[in-house]
C-alpha cells in the first residue's frame, strides 16, 4: 500500500470507524511532550482528579476505597492524596472484577487477556481510549527514529495455530497498514530462513517484535552469513522483556541499525518508549508511574524499586496505584531532548525462556503461556520442559476449576508442540519463587543449538 494512503485515509478512517480516538490523541501527544516537566505533572493530576471521579462513580471496589482514604474528589487532587489509597495488585483485580469494570464507558469495554508474566493470568476490560493511548504512543514513538505512519513495519510476533476469519480480516488489515507479520511461536530454521528472505524482500523502515525472538533471528542469520543490513531500515524496536546489553549489540550488529526497547504490559498498557539518545521515556501523558521500595515509600535516584503504576486511559477498568511486579531504577535525569517527559532508569524486566518442539522448531513461551492462562480456574501457573516430549505445569487453581479445565489444557500444549508430547498436570497450593526471589513463569531445561543460546541469555 501506498505509504501516503495508509497515513492520511486508510488508517485514520479504520480508527473513527472502531470509534478511536487515536490521530486526535497523537496531535496532543506530539504537543505535550515538549510540556516543561511542571506542566505535564499539571496534566496527570488534571486526568487523575477525572479517573478517580469516573471510578468512584462506576466501579464499586474503588469507590470504597476512595471512601476509605477519605479523598475529597470535588478539590484538586495531588500526588499526596494518591499515594492515600492503597496499593492494588494483579489479585485485587481478579478477586473484584466484576467490581472494577465499567461496562457502560463510552465505546464500550472489551475483554482481554494478560501474558501471564507473572504467572498469574488476569482477564480484565479495555475501552478506545486505552486502544488510542497505545496506538498514539506508539506511533509518536516510532517519529523519534524517522518512521511514521505507513512506512513499512515488519512484526515478529505471536499468531495462532489456526487461522479463523477474524485472522484472516486482522491479516488484510495489517497488509493495508504496511505492517507484515512473521509468527514468532514457529521459529525452526527453515521458518527463519523464509522470515528473512521475506525481510529482505519487503524493505520495512522498522522491525518490532519480541525481543528474546528478535535476538533468536539476529542469531540465526548471524551464523547463517545472511545480509540484514537494509538501506531502508531505520530502528528494530524490541518489546516483551529485558533487552540485555550483548543482545542489543547482536542485534545492532546483525541489522545496522539501532535497537529501541518498549516497556509495557497488557493490563497497564505501552508504558515507556526508547529514545535515540538511549532514554527510556514515560508515556507520562497516560500513565502516573511510581517506584515504591518494600517499606512502600519511593525510592531515591539510583535505587530499584516496583512499579506501581495509574493507568490515566483505563476507564474501562481504573488501574490505580496497580503493582506490576517489574523492577525498575529510579533516576533523576531529564530529556536529553528538551521533552517533559518522565525518565525511566534501568527497567529489570522479566526474562523468556523459549520451548523446543520435537522436530527442533523454536517457540516463544508466550506460545504455551497462551494456552494456560485462557483456561478458567488457573490462578497462578509455572510450565517446565524437562525434555522435547515432556512438560511439567503447576497450578494453583481457583473456584472456577473444573475437571475439564485439565484436559483442555492437555489438549492445548500438545496442539503446540505435538501429540506424543507427555503433560504432566501438577495442582498446587502455592508456586515457589525461584532462588533469585523471581518467579520465572517458564523453564526449559531442552538446550538451544550452540550460537542460538544468546537468545536465552546464556
Amino acid at each position: 500500500m501506498i505509504p501516503y494512503l495508509t497515513k492520511n485515509i486508510i488508517y485514520p478512517l479504520h480508527e473513527r470507524l472502531m470509534q478511536r480516538p487515536t490521530f486526535g490523541y497523537l496531535d496532543e501527544l506530539e504537543s505535550s511532550q515538549w510540556f516543561s516537566r511542571d506542566e505535564v505533572e499539571q496534566l496527570q493530576m488534571h486526568k487523575l482528579q477525572a479517573l478517580l471521579q469516573l471510578a468512584n462513580s462506576y466501579c464499586q471496589w474503588h469507590a470504597g476505597r476512595i471512601n476509605e482514604a477519605g479523598l475529597n474528589l470535588a478539590e484538586p487532587i495531588s500526588m499526596h492524596d494518591l499515594r492515600r489509597l492503597p496499593t492494588m495488585n494483579k489479585h485485587d483485580a481478579i478477586r473484584h472484577s466484576d467490581e472494577l469494570v465499567y461496562r457502560n464507558v463510552p465505546g464500550g469495554a472489551f475483554k482481554y487477556n494478560t501474558g501471564g508474566s507473572s504467572g498469574q493470568p488476569l482477564t480484565f476490560y479495555f475501552g478506545r481510549w486505552r486502544q488510542a493511548s497505545d496506538a498514539a504512543g506508539r506511533i509518536r514513538a516510532r517519529r523519534w527514529w524517522g518512521v511514521d505512519v505507513g512506512d513499512r513495519e515488519v512484526y515478529l510476533w505471536g499468531a495462532p495455530v489456526e487461522l479463523n476469519k477474524t485472522d484472516r480480516i486482522k491479516q488484510l488489515r495489517d497488509r493495508m497498514m504496511n505492517q507484515l507479520v512473521l509468527n514468532a511461536f514457529e521459529m525452526s530454521p527453515a521458518s527463519m530462513d523464509d522470515y528473512i528472505a521475506a525481510i529482505q524482500r519487503y524493505r520495512p523502515k522498522c522491525i518490532y517484535g519480541y525481543a528474546s525472538s528478535i535476538v533468536l533471528l539476529a542469531a540465526h542469520a548471524r551464523d547463517r552469513g545472511h545480509d540484514l543490513k537494509l538501506p531502508s531500515l531505520k530502528v528494530v524496536c524490541t518489546t516483551g522483556e529485558a533487552l540485555y546489553p550483548y543482545q542489543r549489540e547482536l542485534i545492532e550488529a546483525v541489522f545496522g541499525v539501532p535497537a529501541a526497547n518498549e516497556f509495557g504490559s497488557r493490563d497497564i498498557g505501552f508504558t515507556a518508549h526508547e529514545t535515540p539518545h538511549g532514554q527510556m521515556l514515560l508515556m507520562s501523558e497516560s500513565i502516573i508511574l511510581e517506584i515504591l521500595g518494600q517499606d512502600g515509600q519511593p525510592v531515591a535516584p539510583g535505587e530499584v524499586g516496583e512499579a506501581v503504576m495509574t493507568g490515566l486511559c483505563s476507564q474501562a477498568q481504573p488501574f490505580i496505584r496497580y503493582r506490576t511486579g517489574d523492577m525498575v531504577k529510579q533516576t533523576a535525569e531529564a530529556c536529553q531532548e528538551g521533552r517533559g517527559l518522565h525518565v525511566l532508569g534501568e527497567v529489570m524486566g522479566r526474562t523468556t525462556d523459549f520451548i523446543v518442539r520435537a522436530d527442533g522448531t523454536i517457540m516463544h513461551a508466550l506460545a504455551v503461556i497462551y494456552v494456560v492462562r485462557a483456561i478458567d480456574g488457573v490462578e497462578e501457573f509455572k510450565l517446565i520442559q524437562h525434555g522435547v516430549d515432556k512438560i511439567e505445569i503447576q497450578v494453583v487453581t481457583n473456584e472456577h476449576w473444573v475437571e475439564s479445565s485439565a484436559v483442555a489444557i492437555e489438549k492445548g500444549i500438545q496442539a503446540r508442540l505435538g501429540k506424543n508430547v507427555k503433560v504432566e498436570l501438577r495442582l498446587l497450593d502455592s508456586i515457589p519463587v525461584e532462588a533469585s526471589g523471581k518467579h520465572r513463569y517458564v523453564v526449559s531445561h531442552v538446550k538451544l543449538d550452540e550460537g542460538l543460546n544468546v537468545a536465552n541469555n546464556e
